[in-house]
């Protein structure tokens, strides 16, 4: 068999077995469309905890949609860490009006610290409430959604629930890299399988983690991962390996979120995970970026320059990403016309890997709002997360 014959029969059972392994595991992926909310009386009280640093454009509409829960015990806290923008007098006219608002102002960010870990930590170590919900501040909940998610988590004795959110970005482009990324996560994470006692599986959403507060002071909270840049992720990862029962549901129908406003937004909100993803491991790194151009960039180059066999299941191949792509746009609540961004998108994806490990590796720290962090201390300090 002529090698190129070879690789591309190679490369289409390959992305037949990954697709396959996604659709099932997706179908296995509960809703939280279909829990009830709480409908209990005495119902435990709910903390939610929103670091905002400059986020002026975004806070108060996403606050709104917190002060709209129809839940009895609520509690909001809002940490304004070292905003510059008009964060902070958002917050205080927000306060005036709703008086229930708690806001904690950080001024300095202690050494050792991720921002956004420190300002989660000081809101828990503020927090009353016997069940803490992390989210950002630009994330939007349907009105019913922390009484859904009380409601399973009683239910199915859960100490930890995170939920999937629905991006609502805007541009083709865009939505095909969220769209590809939120693939790529569920490759890699297999979010059906965190509820599996006997699965190393894990989950963590930075839109909606829900933990019960004994669960989170019995894994070290945030002070246990407070120098990894993928802090939901990480948090999903102790509390499974605490033999702490977690889940991870679907919540489109709940949970919305913008998540990028451009490409180039998206590319350089990408340059402290990607890195940190591969646990800052360049041959892990350009292995994953090397592994995604040959299933999703050569196939397509194959179809135009093989011939006979070969060129046969590279268009296998391309059509088999394409259908799936398009089947996972409908599902997000996207034009299935997408489909052809699939084509593009992984040029991007691989841009964005090479950037981000080569950017990191000559500056020897990354760099997230305003602060630096070592890339040394980052690699001593840190865990895996795969």
């Amino acid at each position: 068999m002529e090698p190129m014959l070879l690789i591309a029969i190679s490369l289409f059972i390959i992305m037949g077995w990954l697709t396959l392994d996604i659709a099932i595991g997706s179908r296995r992926l509960g809703s939280l469309s279909d829990i009830a909310p709480i409908s209990a009386t005495d119902v435990p009280q709910v903390s939610i905890i929103v670091p905002a640093c400059n986020e002026a454009e975004t806070i108060a509409p996403a606050l709104a949609t917190l002060l709209a829960q129809q839940y009895a015990k609520l509690e909001i806290i809002v940490v304004n860490d070292r905003s510059t923008d008009a964060t902070g007098e958002i917050l205080r006219e927000m306060q005036q009006r709703h008086p229930g608002i708690i806001i904690l102002d950080i001024h300095e960010l202690p050494e050792g610290w991720l921002g956004k870990h420190h300002a989660l930590h000081c809101g828990a170590a503020l927090a009353q409430g016997d069940i803490l919900l992390f989210t950002d501040a630009d994330i939007h909940m349907a009105p019913d959604t922390v009484a859904r998610a009380v409601h399973r988590l009683e239910q199915a004795g859960l100490d930890h629930l995170c939920l999937i959110f629905k991006n609502k970005a805007k541009g083709w482009l865009l939505n095909s890299l969220i769209l590809d990324a939120g693939g790529g996560l569920f490759l890699l994470f297999k979010p059906w399988l965190a509820s599996n006692p006997r699965s190393k599986r894990f989950m963590g959403v930075g839109a909606f983690n829900m933990v019960r507060r004994l669960a989170y002071e019995q894994v070290g909270g945030h002070s246990a991962i407070k120098t990894h840049p993928i802090d939901d992720l990480m948090l999903g990862k102790i509390i499974k390996e605490a033999g702490l029962r977690q889940e991870c549901l679907s919540g489109y129908d709940f949970v919305t979120v913008s998540w990028y406003h451009s490409t180039g937004a998206m590319i350089d909100g990408l340059m402290k995970n990607i890195f940190a993803l591969a646990n800052f491991n360049t041959a892990l790194a350009l292995g994953g970026a090397l592994g995604i151009s040959l299933l999703t960039i050569l196939p397509p180059w194959g179809v135009l320059l093989c011939h006979g066999s070969a060129r046969l299941f590279f268009a296998l191949t391309v059509a088999l990403r394409l259908t799936f792509f398009s089947q996972a746009a409908s599902h997000s609540g996207l034009s299935p016309w997408l489909a052809p961004a699939a084509l593009v998108t992984p040029y991007v994806t691989v841009y964005t890997i090479l950037k981000a490990t080569f950017t990191t590796l000559k500056n020897n720290s990354i760099s997230w709002r305003g602060s630096r962090y070592s890339l040394d201390e980052l690699r001593r300090k840190n865990r895996s997360l795969l």
